[in-house]
């Protein structure tokens, strides 16, 4: 789910959850996602909400913190794919090119853990 930069990454978790949301067991995110609307819509799926409670709420809701750590290779994994400097300032006019110069950088990194040397 591509949205312009300066919209805050919620926007997006709709139509990104609906299009995941039955193949999964857990959604991991930041503090960001910490709504009761989006924690709502991850219990309804029947999927565990692994989101840490904002420092500003009255009844913070637990979160499994070992399972949260498993978040950092998500963020490893994109800032690995911003090294390249077309992925991390979008140059593309359109989004299929940009699209497909991060299908390129993903392929990039996945395809030394499928041809061991």
């Amino acid at each position: 789910m591509l949205t312009p930069g300066q919209v805050h990454d919620v926007q997006g978790f709709a139509p990104l959850f609906r299009m995941i949301g039955d193949r999964i067991e857990a959604f991991l995110a930041d503090r960001g996602y910490d709504t009761d609307t989006i924690r709502e819509e991850i219990a309804a799926a029947g999927v565990e909400a692994v989101i840490p409670a904002k420092a500003n709420r009255r009844m913070p809701a637990p979160h499994d913190r070992a399972k949260y750590r498993w978040r950092n290779l998500i963020e490893r994994l994109f800032n690995k794919l911003k090294n390249g400097r077309r992925v991390a300032t979008p140059y593309d006019k359109t989004k299929k090119s940009y699209l497909g110069f991060v299908a390129l950088a993903s392929i990039k990194l996945w395809i030394p853990f499928v041809h061991e040397a």
